[in-house]
């Protein structure tokens, strides 16, 4: 539990305008902040501002690390793509010299193992998609074992949608152009529908070519943010699922691209920058 007041030392990343507060929790198995300690740092006008609050903790079952995340809102979400490779960009500044180039991390949603590049990017091997709806969790089954362009009644209107569990849930619909959707609106009303017994990330999906898709997205615990790692790689896995693109794949979002490819083996494998804001101390 954290102490009612001391200096909190951390630093701020980014990856692809998603922003995260960065803090070393590397003494301590728990997070030496509350959720709601979090939810105020991620406060824009009267905080650090950020998307969350991510916590490099000890690793678990052999896992070179640990991760725990806090959204703005408080609440916390089993993985963030973004997240863990701003995580991974901290460990290394963290280590080094003597930092690795491959790290094993430990987070609700399983084992995610992030690469630095030598290049600067970082690639992210994501793990399998969930596809069951049991699983996503979602109940909005359409009678078989996936969920893949289902109607589903959104504000008065009928919307196709495919869902996809990348250890945290997410509802993929295409549209002719992302740029026209009303997200401030409609996105909390795809959060909190009563499919989605957690709730759920939505991401809203305009169809460049095979190789090239446009996403927008608001994120569960976050709203609108400028990048979702795992909603990319969701959205890949739901175009591919649809017929809509080929396995590998540039996702264009807000803050700038990521490469996705869902390989042979099923697994997901994303690649995208993660950069260093800056540093600071806190009173919380």
């Amino acid at each position: 539990m954290a102490s009612l007041s001391f200096g909190l030392s951390f630093v701020k990343y980014h990856g692809l305008g998603n922003d995260f507060i960065l803090v070393d929790n590397r003494h301590s198995p728990d997070p030496i902040l509350t959720p709601e300690q979090a939810e105020r740092l991620c406060d824009r006008h009267f905080g650090i501002g950020a998307d969350g609050v991510i916590f490099a903790l000890p690793g678990q079952d052999g896992t070179d690390y640990t991760m725990r995340i806090y959204n703005s809102d408080g609440s916390e979400p089993e993985m963030c793509g973004n997240g863990i490779r701003c995580m991974a960009r901290f460990l290394g500044d963290l280590e080094g010299a003597d930092a690795k180039s491959v790290y094993t991390i430990h987070t609700l949603a399983g084992l995610i193992t992030p690469k630095l590049e030598s290049d600067g990017q970082i690639t992210v091997d994501m793990g399998k998609p969930r596809l069951s709806p049991a699983l996503i969790p979602t109940t909005l089954t359409g009678g078989g074992d996936t969920v893949v362009a289902q109607s589903l009644e959104v504000a008065g209107e009928e919307w196709s949608v495919t869902c996809v569990s990348m250890g945290n849930p997410h509802c993929i619909t295409f549209v002719p152009s992302v740029a026209a959707i009303d997200l401030e609106k409609i996105g909390p009303l795809f959060e909190t529908h009563g499919v989605f017994p957690a709730k759920t990330n939505v991401e809203f999906i305009e169809v460049v070519s095979r190789s090239h898709l446009k996403m927008r997205v608001w994120e569960r615990g976050a709203g609108i943010t400028l990048a979702c790692g795992t909603g990319a790689c969701a959205s890949l896995v739901a175009a591919v699922l649809n017929g809509k693109s080929d396995r590998v794949a540039t996702l264009e979002l807000p803050g700038g691209p990521l490469k996705i490819e869902w390989a042979a083996d099923d697994r997901i494998f994303m690649t995208g920058p993660a950069e260093r804001v800056f540093a600071g101390q806190v009173e919380v």
